[in-house]
């Protein structure tokens, strides 16, 4: 253990014994930079993001090496915009949280090297945060009430899971995609309905303007009772589009976004509440990039409380990649007293299950 770890230690276990601290957290795993102060990992001081949308729609999809680059011009900037919000200084921070898994690789190093020397510059303490745990530590935020267990659906661009949270910081997997991501499965229809990037949202507002049962889309079977597949839905409905248009049949795509989205939703929350009953749940939660899909809020939130579920559903604002998220599963690590040290690295495709 080095002499910064062992200084840590001491510094967390004091925080530790308050049960109080205030979290400087960075998230920069794709295309949002983000810094955030999180207190006690309930209450947001401050919440900075730049985003980098409008750059990446030129190429109809994130660029990676272009994304490092613009968190390395925007990172510092963000850092005294969040320390303006809080009213703050780096001095009443006691410690600090970094995404450093899973997302691209060049993108997690920018946020986990600067937080590397912003920790020793400062002799804070320095806590590896897994992106998808961020993901459901939202609801903490939001829900200041919401304590484990409960079963949380997490799906985003890169991820589908259903996970039964049994403790702060400790998760059983009950599901997954055995393919493709929700997220991903939305971006790709988006492109066949000339939708531009970000696909997935746009496709959400042109689905609330159609007709959902215009057409019928095939609803793929998993061996696992609680697993995803995305993949062979995906593939079904792009065919089924460029056979349509070879034949000259003009597609109608708001009704082809509302069919679309249907079928992914009715996917997720069939086999998320199926999960939470087996589970002998009382509570579950969503998370991440697609929980803002405006359809899957709605009906986990109607099918939930007809299943005799409380349903959690984090703002809009805090289920697409954020910081404040980080902080949250920051200081949760941080009562653990898990630590990280100056030789932490960004593991891109870390397994927050293995």
């Amino acid at each position: 253990m080095t002499n910064y770890k062992l200084r840590m230690r001491e510094k967390a276990d004091a925080l530790r014994a308050k049960g109080a601290a205030r979290i400087l957290a960075v998230e920069s795993s794709c295309d949002e930079t983000a810094i955030a102060i999180v207190e006690n990992g309930r209450t947001v001081r401050a919440n900075a993001i730049a985003t980098q949308i409008d750059v990446h729609a030129l190429y109809g999809g994130v660029v990676p090496e272009i994304a490092s680059r613009m968190h390395v011009e925007a990172i510092d900037p963000l850092l005294d915009a969040a320390l303006s919000e809080a009213n703050m200084t780096l001095n009443d921070v006691d410690a600090i949280a970094v995404t450093y898994g899973p997302g691209l690789v060049g993108a997690l190093l920018t946020g986990v090297s600067w937080a590397k020397a912003l920790a020793y510059a400062r002799d804070l303490p320095l806590i590896p945060v897994n992106h998808i745990e961020g993901h459901v530590s939202a609801n903490y935020v939001a829900h200041p009430d919401l304590e484990p267990p409960f079963v949380c659906l997490v799906a985003s661009g890169g991820h589908s899971h259903i996970v039964n949270v049994t403790r702060f910081g400790s998760y059983e997997l009950l599901g997954g995609t055995t393919d493709d991501a929700a997220g991903g499965a939305f971006d790709k229809v988006a492109r066949v309905l000339n939708i531009p990037y970000p696909g997935g949202p746009l496709l959400d507002k042109l689905a609330d303007e159609g007709n959902e049962h215009a057409y019928k889309f095939p609803r793929p079977h998993t061996e696992g009772k609680y697993d995803f597949s995305f993949s062979g839905l995906k593939t079904a409905v792009i065919n089924q589009a460029h056979n349509l248009r070879q034949q000259g049949v003009e597609i109608d795509a708001k009704d082809w976004a509302a069919s679309f989205r249907r079928s992914v939703v009715d996917l997720l929350v069939d086999k998320t509440i199926a999960a939470a009953t087996d589970m002998s749940a009382s509570r579950v939660a969503v998370a991440g990039g697609v929980a803002a899909n405006s359809l899957l809020r709605s009906e986990l939130e109607r099918r939930g409380k007809k299943a005799g579920l409380e349903v959690f559903i984090p703002p809009k604002k805090l289920c697409t990649d954020n910081a404040v998220m980080i902080g949250s599963a920051g200081f949760y690590r941080l009562m653990a007293g898990e630590l990280g040290d100056l030789d932490l690295n960004a593991v891109p495709n870390i397994n927050m299950f293995a």
